[in-house]
């Protein structure tokens, strides 16, 4: 058994409840400022550091809202390399192993956990460390691979994912696009707003069911 490690992740950049000024500049309230440290299933803290200033890039919070650190991206992939799909429980693994369509997808032998593994050596492992121009640099030698490929869709699943698979944190990401999560109707908000302007507040699965709801990364074997 490895030794279980850690990324820690500061309450000022990670979550937060999203609000906009009348110029629909958008301000991030945060509770208290604390350092909170969230156990990793795959990466070593060292490995977690260089893919989460990897999805920093590919997605970086500035003047239009939060980004990949303010979500807790690097907890959705953390998760989703530790469980089924990164090991490609569910997808056919035999040769041949040939470059094909697009429309077939991936064809090749390495499976994320893998492709992830390599993926950091080509960054580098001082990439975390480097000035936002040269991660740039790295990011764009290595745009073409299956990694980068990879690590960009990832980026973005863990925003805008439900907060039940690590991302997303504090619904963030449903906040910066409006979308009030998975709600089958909005019965019991009709004749109760009538000529204002209202968005209803996000809400995850978990608080939409009333009880707790397990991911797919959470499938034993």
């Amino acid at each position: 058994m490895k030794r279980r490690e850690f990324i820690t992740l500061s309450t000022t950049s990670f979550g937060g409840l999203l609000v906009y000024t009348l110029a629909r500049e958008p301000i991030r309230l945060n509770a208290q400022e604390a350092k909170i440290q969230v156990p990793l299933r795959f990466f070593t803290a060292k490995e977690a550091q260089v893919i989460a200033a990897a999805c920093d890039r590919i997605f970086p919070s500035d003047d239009s809202g939060p980004g990949a650190k303010d979500a807790g991206v690097i907890v959705y992939i953390d998760r989703q390399l530790a469980g089924p799909y990164g090991r490609d429980r569910y997808r056919y693994t035999k040769g041949p192993f040939v470059e094909s369509s697009p429309e077939h997808g991936y064809q090749g032998k390495a499976n994320p956990q893998e492709i992830y593994h390599d993926g950091i050596q080509q960054l580098g492992p001082d990439f975390a460390d480097l000035d936002a121009a040269k991660q740039d640099e790295r990011l764009r030698s290595i745009e073409t691979t299956m990694f980068f490929r990879m690590l960009r869709v990832h980026t973005i699943e863990g925003i805008f994912s439900d907060p039940m698979h690590g991302g997303n944190a504090n619904l963030i990401g449903w906040q910066l696009i409006g979308y009030p999560g998975p709600l089958m109707s909005y019965r019991d908000a009709i004749g109760k707003f009538n000529g204002q302007p209202w968005r209803r507040k996000p809400m995850g699965l978990e608080q939409v069911l009333g009880r707790p709801v397990k991911g797919w990364e959470e499938e034993a074997g």
